[in-house]
Order: structure tokens, then C-alpha cells, then sequence
């Protein structure tokens, strides 16, 4: 721990990532207002003692909308790093000590869903689908899943070739013991730095797909959602767009920093 905190990435991004699950857990027992309950009276309210954060067009509190996203980036990056990297991480196994024509299969499928880009993917599924957050969940999960099977691969067959593998094939113990004992323990380290960092693109993602109206649906609070609420009253009430977009840049700053710091003290490489 002594090492871990004297890395300066780790130790901020632990900082940053902490007040955003702090102000998620809080928000599930108590907000300031209640998020998606209106009050004309006080809509455009710039900050105050009474809104702290201002008000948006409906009078909704900002803070306690704000609060509330972050319950909704959190459970979105969660899921969509569990789809990746649960499915990832078989086939990555798979292609890495399956038949040839296994890799290949796993190879071209990863190279072909590369081969469009991360928010055009998502938007294409969520089109199809329909727009709701579970949809979105369900998009940038899918496009996690070759980056995850190619990182696992890697990892995989660098320790496929290592003595203590043939120490337990000679020993008796058959592949598939092999991989659950053996190799997934041992290539954890750079998937758990990839979830991280993975972890901070599905809050962006799910935002920008919030912002074109295919992620989570209103009356849901969602910093995406807030932003495209805002630019109509950017001169009139810039605190709209302010407040979600700096929650944005936080948790992704956070968990970026997080996961840098996690690279450099899970490799020994860069010790």
C-alpha cells in the first residue's frame, strides 16, 4: 500500500474516483431535491445558498441531478466493462490455446468490429434496438469485447510459453485446470488496468450517446442528457452545461489516472 500511494497518478485518480462513488452512494439515500421532481417558480435560479448549483429550465436542482448521474455512470461503466471483459476474456483463452482456425475465427471477428468506430458502433445498435440505457450498455459492451479477447491473448500466449506451464502439463494436470490455475491468475494484472481505464470510455461514451438522445431516456438524470438539455441556455444559465460537463471530466480524468497508476505499480517492468 506504502508503494502504491506514492504513486502520484494512483493517489489522485483514487482521490477523484472516490468522491464520484462517494457522491453516487450518497444520492441513492439523499439528494438535496428530490432529481426529477419540477418547480416552475424556480427554474433558471443561478447558484445559491438554496441551489447550490443553480437550477435548469424545469427547476429541477442541479445538485441532486448531478448527484444522481453519477449513480447512472457508474452502473453504466460497471456493466459494460463486465460484458467486455467477462466474453472478452473466454475467447481471448480460447484463441490463445484453441486450434489455429479458433485464433483466426477470434482474429478476423476482432479486427472487423475495430474496424468501426466506438460511437458509430454504439449509435448503430441503439438505432436498431432503440434508444434506452440498457441498449447503450449493451453497444459499448459489444465493442469491448475485442479489446479485451486481443489483450488476454497477448497476455496468454507469453505465458503459455513460460517453464512453470510445462512443469504442470508434466506434473498431470490437463488445459483447461492449466488456464483456471495457472494463466488467468497470471495475466489479471493488465486486465484489470485495461477495466480501468475501459471503465472511464464507457462514462464518455454513455454521455455522448445520453447527448444525441439514444442512451438514458428522460425523466432519468444523466450527464449526457443534461448537457444536451443546456445548450439551448447557454447565454441565459450557463451553469447547466458547466457543473455536468466538469462531473464529466472528473470521473474520466479519474479513472484514466487510476488506471495509469495501476500500470505502474502492477508491472514490474516499471518499478
Amino acid at each position: 500500500m506504502g508503494r502504491c500511494f506514492r504513486n502520484l497518478n494512483f493517489s489522485l485518480g483514487l482521490g477523484l474516483c472516490t468522491v464520484v462513488v462517494c457522491m453516487a452512494a450518497i444520492s441513492l439515500f439523499w439528494t438535496p431535491y428530490e432529481p426529477t421532481v419540477m418547480d416552475a417558480r424556480h427554474r433558471l435560479e443561478a447558484p445559491s445558498p438554496a441551489h447550490p448549483l443553480g437550477t435548469d429550465q424545469y427547476g429541477r436542482d442541479m445538485l441532486s441531478r448531478v448527484m444522481a448521474g453519477a449513480v447512472n455512470s457508474i452502473i453504466v461503466g460497471l456493466m459494460t466493462v463486465a460484458i467486455g471483459m467477462s466474453a472478452g476474456v473466454l475467447l481471448g483463452l480460447a484463441a490463445a490455446w484453441g486450434h489455429r482456425l479458433v485464433d483466426e475465427a477470434v482474429m478476423r471477428v476482432s479486427d472487423l468490429l475495430f474496424s468501426f468506430p466506438a460511437v458509430l458502433s454504439a449509435i448503430l445498435i441503439t438505432a436498431i434496438l432503440g434508444p434506452s440505457v440498457i441498449n447503450a450498455m449493451l453497444a459499448i459492451g459489444i465493442f469491448y469485447i475485442p479489446v479485451f479477447a486481443r489483450l488476454a491473448r497477448a497476455s496468454a500466449l507469453t505465458v503459455k510459453e513460460l517453464d512453470y506451464i510445462a512443469a504442470a502439463r508434466i506434473a498431470g494436470q490437463g488445459e483447461a485446470a492449466i488456464v483456471r490455475r495457472h494463466v488467468l491468475p497470471n495475466i489479471l494484472s493488465p486486465l484489470i488496468v485495461q477495466a480501468t481505464v475501459q471503465f472511464a470510455v464507457a462514462i464518455l461514451a454513455e454521455a455522448g450517446l445520453s447527448y444525441l438522445g439514444l442512451g438514458t431516456q428522460p425523466p432519468h438524470p444523466s450527464w449526457g442528457r443534461m448537457l444536451n438539455e443546456a445548450q439551448t441556455f447557454m447565454e441565459l444559465a450557463p451553469w447547466m452545461a458547466l457543473f455536468p460537463g466538469l462531473a464529466i471530466a472528473w470521473a474520466v480524468l479519474g479513472f484514466n489516472l487510476l488506471g495509469d497508476g495501476l500500470r505502474d505499480i502492477l508491472d514490474p517492468r516499471l518499478r
